[in-house]
């Protein structure tokens, strides 16, 4: 065999082998979420405003947050995938434009609330921010996440602008939101402290990422995340701390929105006054801990 018909052979191969590398991170890159969802998690809710300048945004269950500021926006999580026409639908509904969001914000990033955060952060030109201990995560879009991982890309990936760590501000505006690193749920999970206001009073509000278990397996046996039960027992008893005047969560059902609003209620951020709720579901999640770790 000549040199030319072995490099052209050597050519072919090296060919086939590109394109079959071509596919396989094309198909590793194709976005699937989980099937069987709950209907309420991409069921339109009517948008409204919980207190002074923050708004609900998000479908029946799955809760979006903006926060509005002369200087631009803050959405905190965006759903499904398939939520964004709702969620922008209801940013304008209540009289704000969708591009005027210079900052998205997420609670975990799990595909129910980083579903269109990367169409998002396209359409809007946002900055994404999120906890460091999220952001490889976010990036391969739930790739790599302890529990949902391994199933494939079930989100968009997108990468940070800026990583947040415990005790970070988040500042637009007058605005300043106060990042609290509470892991377990995943790695990165977070809440979000911060201080709005109407003509009556101020409102300390809290948007908490509940520490819910998500894995079936023993604590012991999630190799890649070896400080699990310490990061839960963390997060729970940090929790316990928190001062508070309202206080909302990743999902509509964990603070009971639709028992404390009705679509077309007037505005009434006592709705949200729950200190008890909240104290009641820690417990709960403690006792779920407990369980899980004995």
């Amino acid at each position: 065999m000549t040199y030319f018909m072995l490099r052209h052979c050597f050519n072919r191969i090296l060919m086939a082998f590109c394109l079959l590398f071509s596919f396989i991170l094309v198909k590793a890159q194709e976005v699937e979420e989980p099937k069987n969802i709950p209907a309420e998690w991409s069921e339109p809710y009517q948008p409204f405003r919980i207190a002074g300048n923050l708004y609900y945004v998000g479908t029946a269950d799955l809760a979006c947050y903006l926060i509005t500021t002369p200087k631009g926006n803050i959405l905190i999580n965006t759903g499904l995938a398939a939520s964004l026409p709702l969620i922008q639908s209801n940013v304008e509904t209540l009289g704000f434009k969708f591009k005027d969001i210079k900052i998205l914000l997420t609670t975990q990033a799990h595909y129910d609330h980083m579903g269109a955060m990367a169409r998002i952060k396209k359409i809007t030109g946002a900055q994404f921010m999120v906890d460091e201990k999220d952001a490889s995560v976010a990036a391969d879009g739930g790739r790599s996440d302890y529990a949902l991982g391994g199933h494939g890309t079930a989100f968009q990936p997108i990468k940070a602008d800026r990583l947040l760590h415990n005790g970070d501000v988040v500042r637009l505006g007058s605005m300043q939101l106060v990042m609290l690193h509470h892991p377990g749920h995943t790695k990165g999970s977070c809440s979000f402290l911060f201080d709005v206001k109407d003509k009556e009073r101020s409102y300390k509000v809290l948007i908490a990422n509940m520490p819910t278990i998500v894995t079936e397996k023993k604590f012991s046996e999630i190799t890649d995340y070896p400080n699990i039960t310490q990061d839960y027992v963390y997060t729970l008893a940090a929790m316990k701390k928190l001062h508070f005047d309202i206080w909302l969560a990743s999902h509509a059902s964990q603070f009971e929105l639709h028992k404390k609003h009705q679509p077309g209620d007037a505005y009434r951020p006592a709705s949200f006054f729950d200190r008890k709720g909240y104290d009641e579901l820690i417990k709960e999640l403690e006792e779920e801990l407990n369980q899980k770790i004995h």
